[in-house]
């Protein structure tokens, strides 16, 4: 399931390519045709994600709103002028991929291809196109339905509002549950998936176990901070990367996939600090990685 960040990027890509434009909405696949219906012919006027939900605005007070899933992803495509990732989604069996394509020279550009596959919404402007597969939630939504939506939520730290590390600490602190179910808690904390969580209580040195109230103040707001601070960097690189260049064998450059966590989907394979195996476990349906050594009580 893409993460936070890759729902901002999201985000960002729609404003960069759509905002402002009128746009020819439908639903190839027919699943969404109603929704279709009342946002085609009308002007994207905000892109904005919180979470792992998407809202695009139109000026006549409907919303898109969307969210991926274990299985959506969008495909976009246009003419010379419309540099974006070419897909930004979370096929189950590939895991978060954000692909981009611009090799080739830019080719006159006279409408969409035709839809492959279930293609539930289609939104095309004037220099591209972008197709919806397997959302989750596709829904076309009023303001006040939005409300109810974020009323849901905990707080983003990609939005990092005022008051919102206040109000995540306070949530972690007054409860029993561990720390390792707090952090993929969608009402405490919007946006965090299981790579953020596994790598933020890694960074932290925090025991996955410990109970929200048995966390002090002050390391609930470094794990706020944590978090804000690596889904930033997921925003700007596209990928999720948690250790520092001087774990990477390429200096500078971006690491190899291998390279790029503490901890995630490292079980049995040493610790890179301390040569720990990394262990895992099962935790409410999703696998947890951490360190034994690292991580520990106290």
């Amino acid at each position: 399931m893409p993460e936070g960040h890759s729902v901002h990027r999201l985000a960002r890509q729609f404003g960069d390519v759509f905002l402002g434009s009128t746009l020819s909405v439908s639903s190839p696949q027919g699943r969404f045709a109603g929704g279709a219906a009342v946002l085609d012919g009308h002007t994207l006027v905000e892109s904005r994600a919180h979470g792992k939900h998407l809202f695009l605005g139109f000026e006549h007070g409907l919303v898109l709103h969307v969210h991926l899933g274990l299985y959506g992803a969008w495909e976009f495509g246009g003419d010379g002028t419309f540099r974006v990732a070419s897909s930004i989604g979370a096929p189950r069996k590939v895991g978060e991929r954000e692909v981009f394509d611009d090799g080739g020279a830019p080719v006159l550009y006279d409408g969409p291809p035709a839809p492959v596959g279930a293609v539930r919404v289609r939104l095309v402007g004037a220099h591209g196109w972008a197709d919806l597969r397997g959302a989750t939630t596709c829904a076309a939504i009023t303001d006040a339905e939005v409300a109810t939506v974020l009323a849901r939520l905990g707080p983003d730290p990609l939005r990092n509002s005022p008051g919102d590390r206040e109000t995540f600490v306070d949530a972690v602190t007054s409860r029993r549950t561990p720390l390792a179910a707090l952090m993929m808690d969608q009402k405490v904390i919007a946006g965090v998936g299981n790579v953020y969580r596994a790598e933020v209580l890694f960074r932290q040195r925090t025991d996955p176990w410990s109970p929200g109230r048995g966390v002090s103040a002050v390391l609930a707001g470094q794990l706020w901070d944590d978090t804000a601070a690596v889904m930033s960097d997921g925003v700007r690189d596209g990928r999720i990367i948690t250790t520092p260049s001087g774990y990477w064998s390429g200096g500078s450059a971006l690491p190899s996939p291998n390279e790029a966590h503490f901890v995630y989907k490292r079980n049995g394979l040493p610790c890179r600090d301390c040569g720990a195996a990394v262990a895992m476990t099962e935790l409410l349906a999703r696998k947890l990685y951490w360190c034994p050594l690292c991580q520990q009580a106290g």
